[in-house]
């Protein structure tokens, strides 16, 4: 049983060694330092960056970020102090649902409420699809979260007179906060990774923009771009993205674990 069970482990490890072994062999030979400072070249010419892809990346997780999380821990304390509520039982079960819909949903649903009333593509709505994406991770995490800090800590706050929400503000949550902190990262990583979303809202650009109501590029897109292209040049930078976005997710999941070895403070 210990042999087999050793075995397992190796079919479930095996491919993410693959992945990263292959990754690294075929993008790390293409970073340097203009990959991270300069613009896309123009088509038939070599060399280039991807500076506008990062910076995109970035404000949509940020948009992102804004939109979700505060629902996200709102909604998870909710939920844990509503655990009888038959309101908060729907809420949890659509929470899960919205969990598990393709992202790409997702991104049809943003590009009929947001884009096509706006007329155009754009960051905004980019970082709103991320946000949705975001939000039923950190609900449930917050609630999970919530409900193992000690009902002493809530106890002793109420018996000293200090209100319910004060209690929850700054009593229940700082004992959670480092679990609420690993959902966050859990939903970031996962957001930073996302393509089909982008393609319907947020588009792309191959030029510089940091406007949120136009078009932004985003280093998934670049990938998804540049590995389909007929030009060597840009299949190799779409290796170097990879390379660059599987490090940059690796990260996180470090910091994560960092952050889970001890879920609350006492």
């Amino acid at each position: 049983m210990t042999s087999l069970t050793a075995l397992c482990l190796l079919i479930v490890i095996i491919p993410l060694f693959l992945i990263l072994y292959y990754t690294i062999s075929k993008g790390i030979n293409f970073i340097n330092w203009d990959f991270f400072t300069k613009m896309p070249k123009p088509v038939g010419e070599t060399g280039g960056g991807m500076a506008n892809a990062i910076v995109g990346s970035a404000i949509m997780v940020a948009i992102g970020s804004l939109f979700g999380i505060p629902i996200g821990i709102l909604s998870g304390i909710y939920l844990s102090s509503k655990e009888k509520s038959w309101f908060a039982s729907a809420v949890r079960f659509l929470s899960e649902v919205l969990n598990g819909i393709p992202s790409i949903v997702i991104g049809v649903v943003v590009y009929i409420l947001l884009v096509i009333p706006m007329k155009r593509f754009s960051a905004l709505a980019g970082g709103i699809a991320l946000g949705i994406i975001m939000i039923p991770l950190i609900t449930r995490t917050t609630e999970e979260m919530v409900r193992l800090v000690p009902n002493s800590f809530k106890e002793a706050g109420l018996g000293l007179g200090i209100p319910r929400w004060k209690t929850t503000l700054f009593i229940i949550l700082p004992a959670a906060f480092k679990g609420i902190f690993t959902g966050i990262l859990l939903s970031i990583a996962r957001a930073v990774g996302e393509t089909a979303p982008l393609l319907f809202t947020a588009l792309g650009n191959r030029f510089w923009s940091t406007t949120l109501d136009q078009p932004i590029a985003s280093m998934t897109v670049f990938i998804y771009d540049y590995s389909k292209a007929p030009f060597d040049d840009w299949n190799q930078q779409a290796w170097a993205a990879a390379f660059v976005l599987i490090v940059l997710v690796l990260l996180l999941n470090i910091i994560f674990r960092i952050v889970t070895r001890k879920t609350y403070i006492i």
